[in-house]
């Protein structure tokens, strides 16, 4: 008996590789501490959206007569300012290296602008497709719906249909009373024997 209650009385840890590996102090009920990181945090749609500014600017024709002033402004101060005053001699070294610098940046940031631009299109284009198909699927309901009234127009009985089935009974009647020879509706009797009524009264 004296087993059986030490057993009883023992804690019991949890056994497998999921808990041999799980920290004591985490907890599943609860969010994680954010983690400090080195490098800096920016928004993706922030930059995104100043990229897209950034390759718009880029492809206008105030960029290119902004960018002509300025290296023309460049080479003549370069050229014909005193030579303590010039900062890029001749051939041009420091302007062609900030022009390489230049298309070294522009070059990602229209990149990253198309890319933008296709995942807007592509979800455009999952809109048109998805409405297209609800188009199509009520025209095709309204398409049913206009045949089924259709057929049930072809059953309905018309006023034009009810007078030719009464004018073509009423022709039936008058050639079973021209052949018979006698009277069929009781109006044309009262008509023909007025005196038998006279009698009657």
């Amino acid at each position: 008996m004296a087993p059986e209650r030490e057993t009883g009385t023992r804690e019991r840890h949890p056994a497998g590789a999921t808990a041999a590996g799980r920290p004591r102090g985490a907890r599943l009920d609860q969010p994680r501490t954010p983690r400090h990181r080195m490098l800096p945090e920016w928004d993706p749609e922030a930059f995104g959206r100043l990229s897209e500014r950034i390759a718009r600017f880029l492809g206008t024709g105030r960029f290119i007569v902004w960018m002509t002033i300025v290296i023309i402004a460049w080479v003549v101060w370069n050229i014909a300012a005193p030579a303590h005053l010039r900062f890029d001699n001749y051939p041009f070294i420091f302007l062609t290296l900030m022009l390489s610098l230049q298309a070294s940046y522009a070059a990602p940031l229209i990149l990253l602008a198309q890319n933008r631009q296709d995942d807007r299109d592509r979800v455009n284009l999952e809109q048109d497709r998805k409405q297209n198909e609800r188009s199509i699927a009520d025209t095709e309901y309204l398409t049913r719906e206009v045949a089924a009234l259709r057929m049930g127009l072809g059953e309905v009985a018309t006023r034009d249909w009810i007078r030719s089935e009464l004018q073509d009974v009423v022709k039936e009647l008058e050639e079973r009373r021209r052949h018979d020879g006698h009277v069929v509706f009781p109006a044309e009797r009262a008509e023909r024997s007025p005196g038998r009524d006279a009698d009657d009264r």
